[in-house]
């Protein structure tokens, strides 16, 4: 079993002891279905899963009722169950198929009789579908493929190599380069592999690269399943958008350039299909902001953005060619930056970042800014050899060092403070 971060969440949840049924939010195949179960073995008595994809007719329990007890009467003649009072965790898998399911959250809470977890890939698709939300009687949580920190863990790195990782973070000293060269291996296998739980159970049974990519190669296919299925209208654009992210990706700027899907492509045209890829998870937009003042959403232009993909692993699949092995071998040249972006972008998003880029008058552009408590850190990713030629972020301290509370440059290479720039190796993102 693979350890997750978020069964902490659940427990916390659990342990709240109020009535309030808890959604789990997250892209297709990122473990939320495994979590729910791992988590229902070790603290219910009894489960009982409904998935509202694979049996459909679960919906008709749900049909002109706001009954709590009729609702579960009726699953229970369906031949869900047992359903035993203060002992039972039921688990509506899929729940964006069945918005009634939703909306009698709010009923089936407040009898609390039973305790509710829920689940979606595309909970932010159906929204209009939903006659009534259960404001009040819901938490939610969102899940991600693993990160950084749950691939050591997976792959059997210690936690005193992370506890040393960390306090090297903290305190700016750099760990033993032995130790550094060993994670940065484990760096360029995350990057390859990725932290889709079946394609990382997969490389942990057998390291055979062929099967990863084939796996791989099969999520990215059911996304566009789900695209097809779900997307409506806006499916052909949605579809586009998506399979020219990794091309994207690898331009020099690599900002998402709307005109070069179809010459007349802008945000008029393509803005929902985008929205649709957002709610579904599998991308992250980082847009614009042309001031380093807070708060960004002030400042931000919507109209410029970039857009990373949920999963590096998947988006070196994506790639026509295969890249793997350079990659293990850190001798990727032309989209080493990409992945790079991608990979600090991803952490930045498990870690609850909104992410943002700075660029004015396209010069000085900086990769990432993050703010937290009123404070802002300015993120450089270098994926070359001269990690240390940063005009842009020279530039940005010279001109606005008032506002920049940390720098950071993310390389391949070991720590090394020299203030107002701190260099840390890029797996040091699982700290942001």
């Amino acid at each position: 079993m693979i350890k997750r971060k978020i069964i902490n969440d659940l427990l916390n949840w659990k342990r709240k002891h109020v009535r309030e049924a808890l959604l789990i939010k997250g892209a297709r195949q990122v473990g939320k279905t495994t979590i729910v179960r791992e988590f229902a073995a070790k603290h219910y008595k009894y489960f009982v899963e409904i998935n509202f994809e694979q049996d459909p007719i679960a919906k008709e329990a749900f049909v002109s009722s706001r009954d709590a007890r009729t609702i579960i009467s009726r699953l229970s003649a369906m031949g869900y169950g047992p359903f035993v009072a203060k002992e039972t965790l039921v688990f509506f898998d899929e729940v964006q198929s069945c918005p009634n399911a939703r909306t009698a959250i709010k009923f089936l809470v407040q009898d609390d009789s039973y305790d509710f977890i829920e689940s979606g890939s595309l909970l932010g698709i159906n929204y209009a579908d939903v006659s009534s939300y259960p404001v009040g009687f819901e938490s939610q949580i969102e899940m991600f493929p693993l990160d950084f920190e749950e691939w050591l863990w997976a792959n059997g790195v210690g936690e005193n190599v992370i506890s040393d990782l960390k306090n090297a973070y903290l305190s700016g000293v750099a760990i033993d380069s032995f130790t550094h060269d060993q994670v940065m291996k484990h760096y360029r296998n995350f990057l390859v592999v990725g932290g889709m739980p079946k394609v990382v159970a997969t490389y942990l049974e057998n390291p055979d690269f062929n099967e990863v990519i084939r796996q791989q190669r099969i999520l990215i296919d059911s996304y566009r399943l789900d695209i097809a299925k779900y997307a409506g209208a806006q499916k052909a654009k949605a579809k586009r958008f998506f399979d020219a992210i990794p091309s994207q990706l690898s331009k020099t700027h690599k900002r998402y350039v709307l005109s070069e899907l179809e010459k007349s492509g802008n945000m008029q045209k393509y803005g929902d299909a985008a929205q649709w890829l957002n709610d579904a998870g599998v991308a992250s937009f980082c847009y614009n902001t042309h001031s380093l003042e807070l708060p960004f959403e002030q400042y931000e232009n919507l109209n410029l953005f970039k857009v990373y993909l949920l999963d590096t692993g998947l988006l070196c699949a994506m790639w026509s060619s295969n890249i793997q092995w350079e990659v293990m071998q850190g001798e990727l040249d032309i989209n080493e930056g990409a992945l790079t972006e991608n990979f600090v972008a991803n952490e930045l998003v498990k870690h609850g970042h909104k992410l943002h880029y700075y660029d004015h008058k396209s010069r000085n552009e900086l990769d990432f800014l993050i703010a937290e408590n009123m404070t802002l850190t300015v993120l450089e990713v270098k994926s070359g050899t001269n990690y240390k030629a940063h005009k842009a972020l020279d530039n940005a301290l010279e001109q606005n060092a008032e506002r920049i509370s940390r720098s950071i440059v993310l390389s391949r290479y070991a720590l090394e403070n020299d203030y107002p720039v701190e260099y840390m190796p890029l797996y040091m993102a699982m700290f942001l």
